[in-house]
């Protein structure tokens, strides 16, 4: 192996590493313990960690604190479920390959589209993955993306695209929202594809129309990267002109875990189709004529023959999108609606709630869903630090990625919030005798 890579020893393949931080020796582990004991030294490790139980959480960007109904594990806890792996021999992957397709039929019924993958590994890869489309089935080399695009999401599609020869093109925002006008000026036929979120990484709602407009008049598609929560009252991309949709499922009867493992949804048009990474499963019927399902539309390069395949990607989150198709499944169509209320309402609330402090002074007068932006007069890590003393979790300081927008907290509220946990929040993020 060794030999292989171009290498003489095992030291060589460390070199990077200062050794100052590698491990000489044995490493210092205490002895064996008991169960009891190990389950105590266990409980007493994750006790140093602030939790979702004891905090009131407000923080999002990207990730949020949706409540996860307790069927979602009894269900996802069953070992036919829980131990199943890849579903390539269908007569006897029934199960998990039906699990599939209701989860695909249900991102395409909330996305507006016509055929959707297994998911991907994050809303990130599925941005990403949706470039890489578009280049593909223009064979143009440019996209134009949003600033107001999650930044993560925009690093890893900048990571993808500086191997594949495409050009990213970033857009500014003003009030939070994607420059229409600076995209209608710098547009050409070179575009592959425009690509915005909504509602975008500020909580703000985007005009995906006029996009999607302007994308089609020089034959360049629009991507959307979109929050699944906020289909449940906003008109799905598809009927805006939407080409491909994508976005982070974790909201989706996904836990927050500290940050993973999430899953990225992904749907398209029927002529786009067969450039979906990862895999599609298709409903048929066997030889006696019983309905049955069978992974489909792809070529097998996609998953033997990897040199030749259009992604990286041949596998799926099944265990996340599973927990999503049984989010969708109990909530159902009202009861989504009414989680995107709960939401909205209270975002709102939120919203009015710290203004009238005298505090904090809107950062954008952009309408938004469950995230809004706002200025503090104090530095935000005092404010967060204040909250977190009174355990709650505050707002994301936006001048991490975003210079301009010094002291600007972006905070999130979902309907898992009551009314006197924003009380607390808004009484907290000020100065108090």
């Amino acid at each position: 192996m060794l030999e292989t890579v171009g290498v003489e020893s095992i030291e060589e393949l460390f070199v990077d590493i200062p050794s100052v931080v590698r491990c000489k020796g044995r490493l210092n582990l205490p002895g064996p313990l008991s169960e009891m004991e190990m389950v105590r030294h266990m409980k007493a490790l994750a006790g140093k960690n602030k939790n979702l139980d004891d905090y009131a959480c407000f923080l999002g960007a990207g990730a949020y604190d949706h409540y996860v109904p307790s069927i979602i594990n009894h269900i996802l806890l069953r070992q036919e479920f829980y131990t199943a792996y890849t579903p390539y021999q269908p007569e006897v992957s029934q199960g998990t390959l039906q699990a599939i397709f209701e989860y695909q039929t249900m991102i395409c019924e909330l996305t507006g589209m016509e055929v959707s993958n297994a998911s991907v590994y994050d809303g990130a890869s599925a941005l990403a993955e949706a470039v890489a489309m578009a280049c593909q089935a223009t064979r143009r080399g440019e996209v134009m993306l949003s600033r107001t695009v999650h930044p993560e999401a925009r690093e890893v599609v900048k990571t993808y695209s500086r191997f594949s020869g495409v050009s990213i093109k970033e857009l500014g925002c003003q009030n939070g929202l994607t420059g229409l006008r600076e995209a209608e000026e710098r547009i050409n036929d070179q575009i592959s594809a425009i690509v915005v979120q909504n509602p975008n990484y500020f909580g703000a709602l985007e005009d995906l129309t006029k996009f999607a407009e302007l994308a089609h008049r020089h034959k360049a598609l629009l991507i959307v990267s979109a929050d699944p929560i906020a289909l449940g009252l906003l008109k799905p991309p598809g009927e805006t002109g939407a080409d491909i949709v994508v976005g982070e499922g974790q909201t989706l009867g996904n836990s927050l875990s500290f940050g993973g493992p999430y899953f990225g949804f992904m749907a398209t048009t029927e002529k786009l189709m067969r450039r979906l990474p990862g895999r599609i499963v298709g409903q048929t019927t066997d030889s006696e004529g019983n309905r049955g399902f069978i992974l489909t539309l792809q070529a097998r390069e996609q998953h033997i023959r990897r040199e030749k395949a259009t992604s990286n990607i041949c596998s799926n989150q099944a265990l996340c999108a599973l927990a999503a198709t049984v989010y969708l499944t109990v909530l159902g169509k009202k009861g989504l609606r009414r989680v995107a209320e709960l939401c909205l309402q209270k975002a709102h609330y939120t919203y009015r709630s710290l203004l009238e402090t005298g505090k904090f002074a809107p950062t954008f007068t952009a309408p938004f869903f469950k995230e809004f932006a706002v200025t503090s007069q104090e530095d935000t890590a005092v404010v967060n630090a204040r909250l977190m003393e009174n355990k709650i979790i505050g707002g994301y300081p936006l001048d991490r990625d975003y210079p301009e927008l010094k002291n600007s907290l972006l905070v999130a509220v979902t309907e898992s919030r009551t009314r006197d946990e924003i009380d607390r929040l808004v009484k907290y993020s000020v100065i108090t005798k």
